[in-house]
C-alpha cells in the first residue's frame, strides 16, 4: 500500500510509464495520416479534397487574371475573346462562358442566361481536353503497390471542374421546359458541326450508347457519377447524387442510327481518321452495320439546326458572337471567290434589307465607317471599320434568315456553286424551297430543275413536280420559263390545228 502510494505521488516515475504509450500512439497517428494521403492518390482514393475540407477556388483549375477579371466597361471585350476560344475548343474558356452566363458573380448578372450557359456547360463535358489523361502516371499502386510516382494536380482539378460541370447542367436543364432544352440541344450540333471532323466525331460520341453521356469513356468516374454508378465513397463532390444527373445525361438521345450518321458526315469531310473510326463503328455492335444504306441518303439531306450561331438581343446588349471561322482549304478556296465572283451589289441589298443602309450600294467604299460598325456590331464581331469576307457572307445570311427572299435566293446559288461558301446541294435546296415559298419566281424555276435532273438524296427526280416549278415560274413571270412555256403552248396549238 506504501508502495502504492508512492508511486501515486511520484510525477517522474508517472511520466515514464506514460512516455511509451504516447510515443506510440503519436506513431500509430502519424502513420495513419500518411497512408491516407498516399491511399488519396489513387482513383478509389477518399481525397480529403472530395470531402468538403477546401472551398471551390482551392479545387478548381486556376484562370488567368484576364481571364477572371472583372473586366466592367470592357465586358464584351471579354466575351468576344473567349467565344473566340471557346469555339476553337478550349475547354476553360468554355468553362468560363458557362459561369458568365450563369451569372455566378455580380458583375455577370446583366448577361444572365441559362441556355447559353447550359450550352457551353455542356460544350465543356463533350471536350475531351477535359478528361483526356495528360500525365501517364499510374495512381492506383497505393503505399504497398510497387513504388510511389508523382501526383499531377492537373488531372485532378479537371476532375473537379467536370463534376461541377455536371452538377450545374442538370440543375439547369432541370428548371427549363422541353423547347428551352431543344434550344441548348441545337446550339450545341450547330457549333460542333463547325469544327468539321473533329466535331463530328464528337457528335457521334454523343449519340453512342457504349460511350458516356458526353462522349467520354465509359468508365470515367465523372460519367458514372453522373449516371448514378459511383461506388459509395468515390463521388467527387460533397454529396454524392442520388440516382445521377439525368436531366444532364439525357441531353442527347442514344441511338445508333444518329451515331452512324456523325461518323458518316465525319468521313464526308475527307478526314481519314474519321473513316477507321466509323468502320470500328461498323464493326463494335451486331446489326450497326446494316444502317449503311439508310444513314448514306439521310446524310445527304443533313443540314446543321441553324444557318450560323443564332443572333438574339439579350437585355444585357452584348449580342452572342459567331466565332465559327473557316477550316479547311475548301472553306478559304468558296471565301476567295466571294470578290470576283459575287457582285457585292447582293451584300448592299441584304444590307438595306437589315436597315443598316438606307439603299443597296454597289460596293464597299460606298459604305460609311458607322454602317460597318452597326453591322459589325449587330452580329456581334469586334467594330474593324472594314467587311472582311466572312462578314460579307453573315450580311447574306442573315438577311435570308431573316425572311428576305431575294437573299435566300442569292444563298442558294451560292450553296450551289460553292462561292463563300462550300458547295452542299442540301443547303442549297433548302434556301431555293424556302425563296419559292415566299414566291420568287428564280428559285421556282431552281425548283423545277432540281426535280427534272434529280439530285441523289435531296430531291429525288419527279417530272410532275418539275413541271408544276416551271409553270408557276412562267407564270410569275420568269423569262427562260416564260419562253419555254410559250415554246410548249406553241407546240400545242400546232398539234391541234394539223388534226383539224
Amino acid at each position: 500500500m506504501k508502495e502504492h502510494d508512492k508511486t501515486a505521488h511520484d510525477p517522474f516515475r508517472l511520466q515514464r510509464h506514460r512516455t511509451p504509450l504516447a510515443g506510440g500512439a503519436l506513431a500509430i497517428v502519424v502513420l495513419l495520416i500518411a497512408v491516407l494521403l498516399l491511399a488519396s492518390c489513387g482513383d478509389g482514393r477518399p481525397g480529403f479534397w472530395r470531402r468538403g475540407g477546401q472551398n471551390e477556388a482551392a479545387l478548381s483549375c486556376p484562370r488567368p487574371a484576364s481571364v477572371t477579371g472583372s473586366e466592367f466597361n470592357a465586358q464584351e471585350a471579354g466575351l468576344r475573346a473567349l467565344r473566340r476560344a471557346a469555339f476553337r475548343g478550349d475547354v476553360f474558356a468554355q468553362l468560363e462562358l458557362g459561369s458568365r452566363y450563369a451569372a455566378v458573380r455580380a458583375t455577370d448578372k446583366n448577361i444572365e442566361d441559362p441556355i447559353e450557359s447550359a450550352v457551353w456547360y455542356a460544350m465543356a463535358l463533350a471536350n475531351d481536353e477535359g478528361y483526356a489523361p495528360i500525365n501517364g502516371v499510374d495512381r492506383k499502386g497505393g503505399v504497398f503497390g510497387g513504388g510511389l510516382r508523382p501526383l499531377s494536380k492537373y488531372d485532378d482539378c479537371r476532375a473537379f471542374e467536370r463534376h461541377r460541370a455536371y452538377q450545374v447542367l442538370d440543375r439547369q436543364l432541370s428548371r427549363m421546359s422541353r423547347e428551352e432544352q431543344e434550344a441548348v440541344r441545337d446550339r450545341v450540333i450547330y457549333i460542333l458541326s463547325t469544327q468539321d471532323a473533329e466535331g463530328y466525331r464528337t457528335l457521334a460520341r454523343l449519340h453512342d450508347g457504349l460511350y458516356g453521356p458526353f462522349g467520354e469513356p465509359e468508365d470515367n468516374r465523372e460519367a458514372r457519377e453522373a449516371l448514378g454508378r459511383a461506388p459509395d465513397g468515390q463521388g467527387l463532390g460533397q454529396k454524392r447524387p442520388r440516382g445521377g444527373y439525368w436531366a444532364a445525361i439525357n441531353l442527347f438521345q442514344r441511338n445508333d442510327v444518329d451515331a452512324y450518321l456523325y461518323n458518316y458526315l465525319a468521313v464526308q469531310t475527307g478526314d481519314v481518321g474519321a473513316y477507321v473510326l466509323m468502320k470500328d463503328f461498323e464493326r463494335s455492335s451486331p446489326g450497326r452495320a446494316q444502317y449503311a444504306g439508310f444513314v448514306e441518303a439521310k446524310a445527304r439531306q443533313w443540314t446543321p439546326p441553324f444557318e450560323f450561331y443564332p443572333l438574339e438581343a439579350p437585355a444585357s446588349g452584348v449580342p452572342f458572337s459567331d466565332e465559327s471561322r473557316p477550316r479547311g482549304d475548301a472553306y478559304e478556296y468558296a471565301l476567295s471567290r466571294m470578290q470576283g465572283e459575287l457582285p457585292f451589289v447582293h451584300v448592299g441589298r441584304a444590307l438595306r434589307y437589315l436597315g443598316v443602309t438606307p439603299e443597296a450600294v454597289t460596293a464597299p467604299e460606298q459604305l460609311s465607317r458607322q454602317q460597318i460598325e452597326a453591322f459589325e456590331a449587330m452580329i456581334g464581331h469586334a467594330t474593324e471599320s472594314r467587311l472582311s469576307p466572312v462578314e460579307r457572307v453573315r450580311a447574306i445570311q442573315l438577311a435570308a434568315v431573316n425572311g428576305s427572299s431575294e437573299a435566300q435566293l442569292v444563298l442558294a446559288v451560292m450553296y450551289a456553286e460553292g462561292i463563300g461558301l462550300p458547295a452542299d446541294y442540301a443547303r442549297s435546296f433548302k434556301w431555293f424551297s424556302e425563296a419559292a415559298r415566299q414566291g420568287s419566281p428564280e428559285a421556282k424555276f431552281a425548283m423545277s430543275t432540281y426535280f427534272a435532273l434529280g439530285v441523289a438524296g435531296v430531291a429525288d427526280q419527279d417530272k410532275a413536280d418539275a413541271v408544276a416549278f416551271r409553270i408557276e415560274s412562267a407564270l410569275s413571270g420568269f423569262g427562260p420559263s416564260a419562253s419555254r412555256l410559250q415554246a410548249l403552248l406553241s407546240q400545242v396549238s400546232r398539234a391541234q390545228q394539223q388534226r383539224r
